[in-house]
């Protein structure tokens, strides 16, 4: 019956921290600075975030992984189809795993 309580307990106080961050985060941004070094850093967020998730998982594709990277990028700013260039990283990672690489 403890084990279960203490269970509870741990979930409970995960979501208030959780849910906490969340509401602060709405609150605080009325009043973060709308220009400067800030906003640039706050503008570049986005992008290096993606970076991070894409760039380990490319490393642990190998090298087909990298050629799939390069041409979604490609893709994604030649067309600007972001569907688009999706199902060309994902083709060209499937042929790759097909044909062995």
């Amino acid at each position: 019956m403890a084990d279960t309580l203490l269970v509870w307990l741990v979930i409970g106080a995960a979501a208030l921290v959780t849910y906490g961050l969340r509401i602060s985060g709405l609150l605080l941004a009325g009043r973060l600075p709308k220009s400067g070094r800030f906003k640039t850093f706050m503008d570049a967020l986005p992008g290096t975030i993606l970076l991070s998730l894409i760039i380990p998982a490319a490393v642990a594709a190998g090298p087909i992984g990298w050629l799939a990277t390069l041409a979604t990028g490609l893709c994604s700013c030649k067309t600007g189809n972001v569907f688009l260039s999706m199902v060309v990283g994902v083709a060209i990672v499937a042929l790759g795993r097909w044909w062995g690489i």
